[in-house]
């Protein structure tokens, strides 16, 4: 049993970590209606995200190959990629690491959860209806100036609920880039931080494992990886097409759900 409530999360997670819908939300509320919660749930949450971290890098490994190609120093490859990435990166590291031990035991409840839902799809679907300038339509040529405000942008989603995903997609379109472009930066500003946040948690909590514990983590590793690369590979084609409300309005009825089964 403990092995199909781990495929499940795994899903869970791979599916909603590059949606805005958030997966941390997801995860705590598909945690408690499965009643996998403690320690080791919480650990095990944390680790299977490597999985869908995982999944951004293989399909766009050509983008991180060309980071480590210190020689450039020109769009977003070398140490001019390298800049833009840490510059996006840094609020949240810092931030986030200040404010790790009160996010963890106040904000990671389904009450907050939902709050962060419902907040967040009545933004997406405002969001929506109003016309936006695309004047960066390629991740070459993303200033630092934006890549630092996305950063900023990118704290929104320490409160559970609200989205990693949604957070930067929308601060990214409201400075300037495309849909397509905005997705993609996002994509891959979630490699640093999510590797740091899973890192930093990882080290916290690695006393509490045992041998027994590599199956159970194994599999939701692998299942988040393939749910992973399926829901990246789609995303950007339906948000072209359809946008961000329905997702939106999904959020919306998620929280009311929460809320009526909490009452």
């Amino acid at each position: 049993m403990l092995i199909l409530v781990a495929i499940i999360l795994g899903i869970v997670e791979g599916l909603t970590e590059f949606l805005p819908v958030s997966s941390t939300g997801h995860l705590i509320l598909a945690g408690d209606i499965l009643n996998f919660t403690g320690d080791r749930a919480n650990t095990f949450e944390v680790f299977i995200q490597l999985g869908a971290i995982l999944a951004v890098v293989w399909l766009y490994r050509d983008r991180f190959i060309g980071l480590l190609q210190l020689r450039h120093n020109k769009g977003l490859q070398g140490k001019r990629g390298l800049m833009l990435l840490g510059l996006t990166t840094l609020p949240a590291l810092v931030v986030g690491f200040l404010l790790h031990d009160f996010i963890k035991d106040h904000l990671f409840q389904p009450q907050t959860v939902a709050l962060g839902l419902a907040v967040g799809g009545i933004a997406l679907i405002v969001f929506e209806r109003f016309k936006h300038t695309n004047k960066t339509i390629s991740l070459d040529t993303i200033t630092a100036r934006q890549a630092l405000k996305i950063g900023l942008f990118q704290l929104l989603a320490l409160w559970p609920g609200v989205s990693r995903s949604a957070s930067t997609i929308v601060g990214g379109m409201i400075l300037g880039l495309d849909r397509k472009t905005a997705a993609e930066y996002s994509f891959l500003i979630a490699v640093p931080v999510m590797i740091a946040a899973t890192g930093f948690d990882l080290l916290k909590s690695l006393s509490s494992l045992q041998g027994s514990d590599i199956p159970l983590f194994a599999a939701g590793f692998i299942t988040a990886f393939i749910s992973a690369l399926l829901a990246v590979k789609y995303f950007i084609q339906f948000v072209q097409r359809f946008g961000f409300a329905g997702f939106g309005v999904y959020r919306i009825i998620l929280a009311i759900l929460v809320l009526i089964i909490l009452v």
